[in-house]
């Protein structure tokens, strides 16, 4: 089976981040099963090749992070005269590319969450408009077309846009158990941690306000910020403001396995943000016996179970958020209960399954649009 799989980014590109994972270890698995060939179509960036092969995946690069959408479908058309695929799998992460009216091959369009008039909180409004406006055709575009996403959040989402039910899967995230597991040493100092890009509606900066309220109940409270984001001059201004320089570490991009340690020794995982796909850092902390608090939102309230895996505040309420967290840092007995359930939860999780599942998706899709 010969697959062309589209998304913005691939998973080395510096802005890759939760999407660009779940593609990648989706993908990697099918490409090791009976002989699969895949190709990924993305944008390229400073230092990167055109082309190259990782994890038996070949990387076609064009475009930048801001012109990949509009010399895409010239090189699109020019790959399919080349080559022969069995089907098309598109990763709807930013702004759609309509490959649709591009070819008529089978086609799989995956979809981790859409922004809708959260934009607008992210981005300029005239290129949170051009966001917004380019998701109102989804629906009559790719009508009759087959969705995966990875949350029931966004699965309602989809529904209420006019995407009927049954061209909906639902796939979840898996994890690497091998690397996300559990360490009983913890930092010496109550820590809270946040991992992922650094973008505006993540919204760090809430966190960074709750970190002053912590303060004044747990005094040797810390808290470490670990991505890189356009967003980060401006929360370290705020932390500069705030008088909060020797609480706040800012790691910025760190390998693999420091992220793991990291999350592992930690008290609290905290995931403010104002909407996401599913929520991975949610899952892959508890994995490492670390409980978690997430905003109340599509995607976080799908990958944490509240008061058994972590605990959820109501978003945007500054105050809430450092109850929550004060909640896990000062009572063992719950900090205990939620590592012991949040263990449990991510069991449920695994990348080969999430594989599995994809590939019978797209084995079904062939079969029945492959004619």
């Amino acid at each position: 089976m010969k697959i062309l799989a589209i998304n913005w980014l691939d998973w080395r590109n510096p802005q890759a981040g939760g999407a660009e994972v779940h593609l990648q270890e989706i993908l990697s698995r099918i490409i090791r099963r009976d002989g699969n060939q895949i190709t990924l179509l993305c944008c390229s960036f400073k230092g990167a090749p055109k082309e190259e092969v990782l994890d038996g995946i070949r990387i076609i690069r064009c475009g930048s992070r801001y012109t990949f959408n509009i010399v895409l479908p010239f090189v699109l058309r020019s790959l399919l005269r080349e080559e022969q695929y069995d089907m098309v799998i598109e990763d709807i992460n930013k702004i759609p590319f309509f490959t649709t009216l591009l070819h008529n091959l089978p086609l799989l369009v995956i979809v981790p969450h859409l922004f809708a008039t959260t934009v607008f909180r992210e981005i300029n409004f005239v290129l949170g408009l051009y966001i917004y406006l380019s998701e109102k055709p989804i629906p009559y575009i790719y009508r009759n077309r087959k969705f995966m996403v990875i949350s029931e959040s966004t699965k309602r989402d989809l529904v209420k846009r006019g995407i009927k039910s049954e061209n909906i899967s639902i796939v979840k995230c898996g994890i690497d158990h091998d690397l996300y597991r559990p360490n009983l040493a913890k930092y010496s100092s109550p820590t809270a941690m946040y991992v992922g890009r650094i973008r505006k509606y993540k919204s760090i900066q809430h966190l960074i306000l709750a970190l002053r309220l912590v303060l004044k109940r747990i005094p040797d409270a810390r808290l470490m910020i670990v991505g890189n984001g356009d967003y980060l001059p401006n929360l370290k201004r705020l932390t500069k403001r705030l008088n909060l320089k020797e609480k706040i570490e800012f790691a910025g991009h760190v390998s693999q396995q420091e992220k793991v340690e990291r999350l592992q020794k930690s008290d609290v995982v905290v995931c403010p943000s104002l909407k996401e796909g599913w929520g991975l850092t949610n899952i892959e902390a508890n994995a490492c016996g670390t409980p978690v608090v997430a905003s109340d939102v599509p995607g976080l309230r799908d990958s944490v179970v509240n008061g058994e895996t972590g605990l959820l505040f109501r978003y945007g309420d500054i105050a809430d958020l450092a109850d929550k967290i004060v909640d896990i840092l000062s009572n063992q007995q719950l900090q205990a209960r939620l590592v012991q359930g949040g263990l449990k939860w991510a069991g449920n999780y695994s990348w080969d399954k999430s594989a599995n599942e994809t590939l019978e998706l797209i084995e079904l899709i062939i079969e029945k649009d492959g004619g």
